[in-house]
């Protein structure tokens, strides 16, 4: 077929090359280190380098988000670690999310400022926030949209046009809303950046990152960051992700539409305070949200009223909801980011006591709101 464009077709046949690889309806793994050169130049010579595999995923995802190119990583935080080391250095400044993913704030306070890099963190990024927080030495703004865990929505085109007007480069971590629903790069953002390892993979068994932007910005991260730290995507790790990419559509429109009913029913439910989801019309974001998205994910927190300690309980007698930190695979998960004793971090990130957050997953949408409800009219009244 001609070279596709469509989202789905870019998925199942982008890159694939079958008369290259003797018809393979799926393309081959080159799980070698090592490629030999003695009688071709093919353009191959180590796997931490460059690998047949690794490229045909690059191209797909670079494909999807309608970017020139696309670099894999051994997993999101080193996507994210190797694109900010890249960008600054000592004397640099950044201004970052304060709401965005905490092992990324403890990047930044610990390994960051050990090379002399100093950071500013903003909650909304408006115009006046920017400009109050703005230095000479302002290389990076640092975004997350929808944020973790509240799920704050930013003007990405307002802060890109702003962080231009001052020599800066904008880097997004966009792993919430997929390549499917949202394209930074066409909004003027410079870099974007997934955690693979979720809705990317969706099955909750391999890890991986990706970096897409410029062809000039994602060689230089290539042969620098990457294969300097050894940072690389294992061959068999893009093999999965290649054949996850191939369910991406459909498996987001599962997770959207089971979302959708999971957080309507929570925004009636009584022994709820508030619900975080972009995709509701009542959420703070959702009108900026249309203006620069096509779909919402699966991920959402709520409040429940209650105190800390019957929420804990109430989490705990979730039967379908398994407890754990990671999101975006087939199964639902629970996590609690609102119990954290220490009350002073979670002021700075935004979160509210008790909050909760669920990865809606691909069992039926009545299955957990069942288990939801009877979870929920466990708390004491």
């Amino acid at each position: 077929m001609k070279k596709p464009c469509r989202p789905a077709d870019i998925c199942a046949h982008l890159g694939d090359d079958y008369d290259r690889y003797l018809g393979a309806i799926v393309p081959p793994l080159f799980q070698n280190t090592l490629f030999t050169r003695k009688h071709e130049e093919h353009g191959y010579s180590y796997s931490r380098i460059n690998n047949p595999t690794i490229e045909i995923l690059e191209k797909k995802l670079a494909a999807l988000e309608h970017a020139p190119a696309a670099r894999v990583f051994a997993s999101g935080m080193a996507a994210i670690t190797a694109t900010l080391s890249s960008l600054l250095h000592s004397g640099g400044h950044v201004l970052a999310l304060r709401s965005a993913y905490h092992p990324i704030i403890g990047f930044l306070d610990t390994e960051m400022k050990k090379y002399g890099v100093e950071v500013t963190y903003l909650e909304r990024f408006t115009p006046e926030e920017i400009e109050r927080s703005l230095r000479p030495n302002t290389r990076v703004f640092y975004l997350e949209s929808p944020s973790s865990n509240i799920f704050r929505v930013l003007p990405l085109r307002e802060i890109a046009a702003q962080a231009h007007a001052c020599g800066a480069v904008t880097v997004i971590d966009n792993t919430w809303a997929t390549p499917l629903y949202q394209k930074p790069l066409e909004l003027g953002i410079d870099y974007s950046i997934h955690s693979a390892t979720k809705y990317l993979g969706g099955h909750s068994d391999v890890l991986g990152g990706v970096v897409l932007g410029s062809e000039e910005r994602m060689d230089a991260l290539r042969g620098g960051q990457r294969a300097s730290w050894g940072a690389c995507m294992d061959p068999f790790a893009a093999w999965l992700l290649i054949r996850s990419l191939r369910t991406l559509e459909v498996r987001m429109a599962r997770h959207s539409a089971s979302a959708d009913k999971v957080a309507r029913f929570l925004q009636e439910h009584p022994r709820v305070r508030s619900v975080c989801y972009p995709g509701l019309e009542t959420d703070e974001g959702h009108t900026l949200a249309q203006t620069q998205m096509t779909g919402y994910s699966g991920l959402m927190s709520f409040v429940p009223d209650a105190d800390n300690e019957a929420i804990h309980v109430m989490v705990k007698s979730l039967d379908v909801f398994e407890e754990g930190p990671s999101w975006g695979g087939f199964e639902s998960v629970v996590n609690t980011p609102g119990l954290n004793p220490n009350r002073e971090m979670l002021q700075f990130e935004g979160i509210p006591q008790g909050l909760v957050r669920i990865s809606v997953g691909l069992e039926d949408a009545d299955t957990l709101i069942e288990d939801l409800d009877r979870a929920l009219n466990t708390l004491p009244r």
